[in-house]
């Protein structure tokens, strides 16, 4: 006999009781049972000079880093939202167009290669730009409540995560937590012709968003067509992100 298991309602009225539950009601009550369902449009979501049914979709949400990478790559950075003023805008409350979850790598800041600013873009960094219980939960976070329209999972270039992966390398501490998330993906490129160092880390960009997919709060924004999920490889030496599927 199979079992189904019941589909999962996100429902403001859901929420709130988890926010009541597990969150706590001062977090509640700071405001986030107000933006569970519709979120507050952030600056760059609602532009004041825009009228209100141009308002910010994923499609354009993905465009907006794309040519914000564009002008980094060209030294055309524009460096919004980088002012005293937007740091007292945003100090009252965060309400980010686009979540970024990527590798803690020093050399891939996301602010910087997407040309964004303060309070512009809700990011996760981890080694191995892995979606772990934790990573999922906060990206969770970001597209409900704060209303991130596009998650992009960003891998790059020689990625030493994935290069320990790909070596088997003995590793000491929590770090093999890392390789252990990471190892499916060399599974998945193995007969993959070229470079096999890139093969693993666009697979484990792939591995990622599968995980992040598997979420019923994800999934369902996905499917009402207020979220997308989309995969990003970094070159180290051109500063260039390209689309991975």
């Amino acid at each position: 006999m199979s079992i189904q298991q019941p589909k999962i309602n996100v429902s403001r009225r859901n929420l709130l009781k988890f926010g009541a539950g597990a969150i706590g009601t001062s977090v509640v009550t700071a405001g986030l049972g107000s933006n569970l369902v519709a979120p507050e449009k952030s600056v760059a979501q609602q532009p004041p000079a825009k009228p209100k049914e141009e308002e910010i979709t994923p499609d354009k949400a993905l465009q907006e880093l794309l040519d914000g990478n564009d002008r980094f790559v060209k030294s055309k950075r524009k460096n919004p939202h980088q002012s005293y003023s937007r740091l007292a805008e945003v100090a009252k409350g965060q309400k980010p167009f686009a979540s970024i979850l990527s590798c803690a790598d020093s050399r891939v800041p996301s602010e910087i290669v997407f040309d964004q600013g303060l309070g512009d873009l809700f990011v996760c960094r981890v080694a191995g730009n892995i979606a772990t219980p934790e990573e999922i939960g906060s990206l969770e976070f970001g597209s409900l409540i704060l209303g991130t329209k596009v998650i992009l999972v960003m891998g790059h270039e020689r990625c030493g995560a994935v290069d320990a992966t790909i070596k088997g390398a003995q590793v000491p501490g929590k770090i093999g937590t890392l390789i252990e998330a990471i190892k499916p993906a060399l599974e998945k490129s193995k007969d993959r012709p070229g470079n096999q160092l890139e093969n693993v880390c666009k697979a484990n960009i792939l591995l990622q968003i599968e995980k992040l997919k598997s979420s019923p709060v994800l999934s369902q924004l996905i499917e009402t067509g207020k979220l997308k999920i989309v995969g990003g490889y970094y070159d180290l030496d051109t500063g260039r992100v390209s689309l991975v599927s």
